[in-house]
């Protein structure tokens, strides 16, 4: 091999010495290749660890498994009916699962976890009242890793909930119900309160609001990059009931205050139409526009029965 280079060698040498056009050519290639031997050598090294690297690396990453046993199975469902009230109403829908989730670890409640990396408690929350507004019907589902009664159950999760928060009832929903809940909450009765408003001039509002074919409102962007929506509120309304003197005992007024208090049926649907949109949408057709928001709260949640009425999921 070394004869042969050599060779070669010598024959460039020659042509070099014979044609100087050869010899400028020769030294310019040369020239190029010895500036261009960093980079040369790094493409090597590179190809060299890209053929030594196993190429099996990402199936054995998709084979990845948890350590330990996986999680016990679920064997219970319970279906939960729990109120939101005084100042917890300002309380977020997530601050409400967090405490849920503190208040079942200090319950000893047999909690199912998901399978995974990294477990969560399966708790399911439909139907959430918004931030701002208390509830007497709100619901979850949970999914228990043992049998458990239900009222020992309500008791001791009630017990460990912060004040504000209460549970009211707890059903099986092993035989079905926990699967038809989210069909089954198809409406909500809402009581909406204003604590300077005239009755007559309510009335004649709830009149005209009735009487409209279409009535929009306007809700506010959320974050700096959301953008402001218009909704027609009217569809939604299934029915009014009259306004009524309201008293502060109803958790929504102060002490000493009393203001006018109507109930709303509010039926659930893909516009989401939120309690806090119904009671806008009344304020434009009043006379004299009210001082302050109107204060609301869910009295029951369930299917839409004649009458209008709404229903109790437990007892559908």
């Amino acid at each position: 091999v070394w004869l042969v280079v050599l060779r070669v060698w010598l024959v460039v040498w020659l042509v070099m010495r014979k044609c100087p056009m050869v010899s400028r050519a020769v030294m310019r290639i040369s020239s190029v290749v010895w500036l261009c031997r960093p980079m040369v050598l790094l493409v090597v090294t590179c190809r060299m660890v890209a053929v030594r690297r196993p190429r099996a690396r990402r199936t054995d990453m998709a084979k990845r498994q948890p350590l330990g046993p996986p999680p016990p199975p679920a064997v219970q469902r319970v279906a939960v009916r729990y109120a939101k009230r005084g100042p917890l109403r300002f309380a977020s829908a997530r601050d409400v699962g967090r405490a849920f989730e503190r208040a079942i670890r200090r319950a000893g409640v047999p909690i199912a976890y998901s399978a995974g990396f990294h477990p969560h408690p399966r708790l399911s929350y439909w139907g959430a009242a918004p931030t701002g507004a208390a509830s007497e019907a709100e619901y979850l589902e949970m999914r228990l890793s043992e049998r458990r009664e239900l009222e020992e159950l309500r008791v001791c999760l009630d017990a460990a909930l912060p004040e504000g928060i209460a549970v009211c009832a707890a059903a099986d929903g092993t035989g079905g119900l926990g699967a038809a809940m989210p069909s089954l909450l198809a409406a909500s009765l809402w009581r909406l309160t204003w604590a300077d408003v005239d009755r007559a001039d309510l009335d004649r509002a709830v009149g005209e609001f009735l009487d409209a074919g279409s009535v929009l409102v306007t809700r506010p962007a959320r974050g700096p990059k959301g953008r402001p929506r218009e909704l027609d509120v009217r569809p939604a309304v299934v029915a009014i009931a009259p306004p009524r003197r309201a008293a502060a005992g109803e958790q929504v007024l102060k002490e000493g205050r009393v203001g006018e208090a109507m109930d709303v049926i509010v039926r659930h649907g893909q516009s989401a139409v939120r309690p806090d949109d119904v009671a806008l949408a009344l304020e434009r057709f009043l006379a004299d526009s009210p001082s302050a928001p109107a204060a609301m709260i869910r009295l029951a949640q369930g299917p839409l029965r004649p009458g209008p009425t709404v229903g109790d999921p437990f007892e559908a």
